[in-house]
């Protein structure tokens, strides 16, 4: 776990997960009795058993899995990736409002699976995440033995390449809430407890307009991560399997070298992030590091603020 907010106790909050694997869940299940998981694969595909059924989810493909379901994975060779987790509600689309009835992820791209089940005897270890400790159970089954199912409550995956993406074809930008895949709502209206934003390729056409994302601060904390390619905004310094945390009310936006280079670059029409893919995991709570986050992992690049400050000024009186 590498950051957080709430308790699971109270029903309100999130944690931020990263993970490494290069073995098979055999004879093992877990399910979160603590919330939903939005699951992100970053390298290596996930082969996901689940009591509905079976998903195939590839780098750039995400899955979701509700509360309580039962489910294992297999893996072939070395494998990672990240996992949001929400303690007070489900994830749903976002609702379009003017866009209306077509865009961004359309439900009809959302994938359930088919029934599947195995009768296996076996000594099947069960973990539970319960109020963020693990919890094991043993059994003389496997637990995917489930031959029928029906309902709304039920696992599914997402194709990220099937995002429609909604942009400014005239000038200026347009607030990035417009690359929002899926939602938790918070109990206040118009905040989330976490939004899962991605950039994906995109034609860039703004006129008069610094075209990268610009310089801010936000009432959002926001933890950023790399599936693939290059981010526009840092080139150098940010890789997959990487990720950046800009906490809320902290200024940040891209480095010298995208300001020097968007900034001299001829305007027209431009694809970005081709063969890229970076996501956001955005929320209205303040996160807080974990210990592994800030010191176990000896991952904190202490000179991250460097990338800033060969910023020149450019206002002339």
């Amino acid at each position: 776990t590498v950051a957080g907010a709430g308790d699971p106790r109270v029903r309100s909050g999130l944690s931020i997960h990263v993970f490494v694997c290069n073995t098979a869940m055999k004879d093992k299940a877990f399910y979160s009795s603590d919330g939903d998981l939005l699951i992100v694969p970053q390298q290596g595909n996930l082969d996901i058993i689940t009591e509905m059924g079976r998903m195939l989810v590839k780098p750039n493909q995400i899955c979701v899995i509700q509360q309580g379901i039962r489910f294992s994975v297999n893996v072939n060779g070395a494998t990672r990736g990240y996992v949001l987790e929400v303690f007070n509600n489900h994830f749903v689309l976002p609702d379009l409002g003017p866009i209306g009835a077509n865009g961004l992820a359309n439900p009809r791209d959302f994938l359930t699976p088919v029934a599947w089940f195995e009768d296996r005897q076996a000594d099947f270890k069960i973990v539970s995440k319960y109020q963020g400790h693990l919890f094991v159970a043993e059994q003389d089954h496997s637990p995917f033995d489930v031959v029928a199912w029906h309902g709304n409550y039920a696992p599914y995956k997402y194709d990220l390449a099937n995002f429609c993406t909604v942009n400014s074809v005239s000038f200026d930008h347009m607030d990035p809430s417009i690359f929002t895949v899926l939602t938790c709502p918070s109990a206040k209206p118009g905040t989330a407890t976490a939004d899962f934003v991605i950039f994906p390729p995109r034609w860039s056409v703004a006129e008069n307009t610094f075209r990268p994302p610009y310089y801010h601060r936000n009432c959002m904390s926001e933890f950023m991560g790399l599936i693939l390619g290059r981010y526009e905004a840092k080139e150098s310094g940010f890789n997959p399997g990487g990720a950046t945390l800009h906490s809320m009310m902290t200024p940040h936006g891209p480095d010298a070298d995208c300001f020097e280079q968007w900034t001299n670059k001829e305007l027209g029409p431009i694809k970005v992030a081709e063969g890229t893919q970076a996501f956001m995991f955005e929320t209205s709570f303040q996160l807080a590091l974990t210990k592994w986050g800030e010191e176990t992992c000896k991952k904190i690049d202490e000179e991250y603020f460097q990338c800033w400050q060969r910023l020149e000024k450019h206002f002339k009186i």
